[in-house]
């Protein structure tokens, strides 16, 4: 499958999720959304990501995205016909148009991120934000840290659930087993922290040398031509939907 983001650096892929992400962000009008959904899914198969792939990451949106447009659907602002009054809740044209908006505009930000953060390998990401983007050491090193220990999570639950149903423990309600569970990984979580906390802390990471200097990298992370280009095509994307919705007419600044 062919892939344009390979080899482009991690911090490329950051600068496209915010270039797509946040022109969306300033209005609430469903068209610029229904237009950057399906650049999206067009544009994933040349990121490396399938129809199949990116269905199965993103199918959790399908009842996330309705339920962020309930509160608007309920008491968003009125105007036009009126459908529905309760108390203060009250369901009108206006209300179901910023609904509607709202509710893509949660697949609207969330599918380019899940395309474009598939298969950021940390160690590049950290090299990337410290010697790209000039972060502290300290602070990408417990990045980098953290999401490596992210990683972990689904092994740790597989792990987790084995050794209780090894204990006599899986059949009993799901409800008390996941809160048991949770609260089981919470422990694991902390406690590998606070090692990994002891253990980075032993070997200097985000210190100064005592000369003065900044801790070296391994690894070479700059931005070359290619990453560049890439920028620019996905600020063109970008401006597309908005262009769109202004011409047609949708375009709504932050719903009003």
């Amino acid at each position: 499958m062919p892939n344009i983001l390979r080899g482009v650096n991690p911090v490329t892929r950051l600068a496209l999720m915010f270039l797509l992400t946040t022109p969306v962000l300033f209005s609430v009008d469903w068209l610029s959304a229904s237009v950057l959904v399906g650049v999206t899914i067009v544009l994933a198969p040349l990121c490396g990501v399938s129809w199949w792939r990116l269905g199965k990451a993103s199918w959790p949106l399908l009842f996330l995205a309705p339920l962020s447009g309930v509160s608007m659907l309920l008491y968003g602002k009125e105007g036009g016909e009126v459908y529905f009054r309760f108390w203060m809740a009250a369901i009108t044209e206006n209300s179901i148009e910023l609904a509607i908006g709202i509710s893509l505009r949660v697949l609207a930000v969330a599918l380019p991120v899940i395309v474009l953060a598939r298969d950021i390998d940390p160690t590049e990401l950290g090299d990337g934000l410290a010697q790209v983007v000039k972060l502290p050491g300290r602070f990408v090193i417990g990045a980098v840290a953290g999401v490596r220990m992210a990683t972990l999570f689904r092994d740790d639950w597989d792990s987790l659930a084995r050794a209780r149903r090894a204990r006599g423990l899986g059949d009993r309600n799901k409800v008390r087993q996941f809160m048991d569970m949770s609260f089981g990984i919470l422990v694991m979580a902390l406690r590998r922290g606070s090692k990994l906390a002891t253990a980075m802390e032993a070997r200097g990471f985000g210190r100064e040398s005592k000369y003065g200097k900044q801790r070296t990298w391994a690894r070479v992370s700059t931005m070359k031509l290619k990453d560049w280009v890439i920028i620019g095509i996905g600020a063109i994307i970008a401006i597309i939907p908005v262009i769109v919705a202004v011409q047609v007419g949708t375009w709504r600044w932050l719903g009003l």
